[in-house]
């Protein structure tokens, strides 16, 4: 079913050098798949990582995407900006979209963010949701951290810039490195107030087996 709310409603994705594109990959698909709109950016650590760890073809980078998203480009629902152009629409302050994520996001990236700098299209569209006040999300992806990029983070948080970790969770007993990627990815869309499946939440189980214990009571009642 078409969520008639989210048509011609449009999400930035920024993917950068990080380590953890499929991250990336997968929000994408979460949002086509909720009829949202996405622009998309890689920057050209970005472009590496998707090659090494994901074994994209990227010499030709607008048909490594087309490989992946043929349906979804040729109808617009996924717009790719390279990331030299600074004039994009999503470099405008004037074109609407209801935020930014940049996932995986690099500690470089973060630290352009955090001093202002706009010298590629990921900054300047991530500068343009700060001046607007606009949702912001960043996934970094760095182990161990040291005062630099902490004190980063915490400047950006300061602005309303939500930092979302890619710390994997337990709790669920995830089987398969799918399950933890779905995790990530649906604590991101969490924090975009974007309904999903992705992970079974704290307290599901319980509430499964209240519910099974009930019909069962039913049952032998009747």
């Amino acid at each position: 079913m078409v969520d008639t709310a989210a048509k011609k409603k449009r999400w930035v994705v920024g993917i950068t050098g990080a380590s953890g594109a499929i991250y990336g990959i997968r929000l994408i698909e979460e949002l086509i798949n909720a009829s949202y709109i996405v622009h998309l950016v890689v920057t050209e650590a970005g472009w590496r990582v998707l090659k090494e760890e994901l074994g994209w073809e990227t010499s030709r980078r607008q048909a490594a995407l087309e490989l992946r998203f043929a349906e979804e480009m040729a109808s617009g629902q996924l717009v790719f900006h390279p990331n030299a152009d600074i004039g994009a629409t999503i470099a405008s302050g004037s074109y609407r979209v209801e935020g930014m994520v940049i996932i995986p996001c690099s500690m470089g990236s973060l630290a352009t963010l955090a001093n202002g700098i706009s010298d590629d299209l990921l900054a300047r569209a991530a500068d343009v949701m700060l001046k607007e006040g606009r949702p912001l999300l960043l996934v970094p992806r760095e182990t161990p951290l040291h005062a630099i990029h902490l004190e980063n983070m915490l400047k950006l948080s300061r602005l309303g810039v939500r930092i979302i970790p890619a710390m994997p969770a337990f709790y669920y007993k995830p089987q398969s490195m799918e399950e933890m990627v779905n995790f990530l990815v649906g604590k991101v869309l969490d924090s975009m107030n974007i309904e999903h499946s992705l992970y079974r939440r704290w307290g599901d189980e319980q509430l499964e087996q209240q519910e099974h214990a009930e019909r069962n009571g039913k049952l032998r009642e009747s």
